[in-house]
């Protein structure tokens, strides 16, 4: 049951950060106007600890699912948004000018050559975002939540049930490794040209 709850959480939060993040950071890699709007806020928020809001976030949110939800998707979009915009850039002009050349142009342009070239490294920060949402949704639990993993952990602590707490840190790294398993599966799946060349 609380391992069931924690990936929904998770997964919700996730599934956001993505559909937000990916889009704000191709955004600012291709405009120097967004970025110079946008950069400047997403460069001081992410390096903040995210543990640190939690009591701001209870305070404005409570400790219902929303406040859990939210300080993952904080969390994981900051880093996704950085990424992606690392991955515009990384992008070679003379990609671009080959793609140009073959007949391509504003959104097929987009389509057919930066995304592809784009993906595999876009799939990269969606795993290193994966690891850092999980590990604050794990946190935001153990301090405001009454289900979950780092809940049952802590009130397991809290009754010296050391057995169930050990459990809880082996389905905690199961479940994160479960996960990430998924993502490079879906990467394998939807990449597979990723690493040939």
């Amino acid at each position: 049951m609380h391992v069931g709850i924690s990936v929904g959480r998770a997964m919700l939060a996730f599934v956001l950060a993505v559909i937000a993040g990916i889009p704000l950071g191709v955004m600012i890699g291709l405009s120097p106007i967004v970025a110079g709007l946008i950069d400047p806020f997403v460069q001081f928020l992410r390096p903040l600890p995210k543990l640190a809001l939690i009591p701001l976030v209870i305070l404005w949110f409570g400790i219902g699912e929303f406040s859990k939800v939210f300080l993952i998707f904080l969390s994981a979009s900051l880093s996704i948004v950085v990424g992606s915009a690392a991955a515009v850039a990384n992008v070679r002009r003379q990609q671009l000018r080959a793609g140009r050349a073959l007949g391509a142009h504003g959104f097929a342009l987009f389509r057919h050559v930066m995304l592809p070239l784009m993906a595999p490294e876009l799939f990269v920060t969606v795993r290193l975002s994966l690891g850092i949402g999980w590990t604050t949704l794990i946190a935001a639990e153990m301090i405001a939540a009454d289900s979950g993993l780092g809940w049952m952990s802590v009130n397991a602590a809290a009754y010296l049930r050391t057995d169930i707490v050990m459990l809880g840190i082996v389905l905690l790294g199961l479940t994160g490794y479960a996960l990430d398993l998924a993502i490079v599966g879906l990467q394998r799946w939807i990449t597979p040209w990723a690493g040939r060349g």
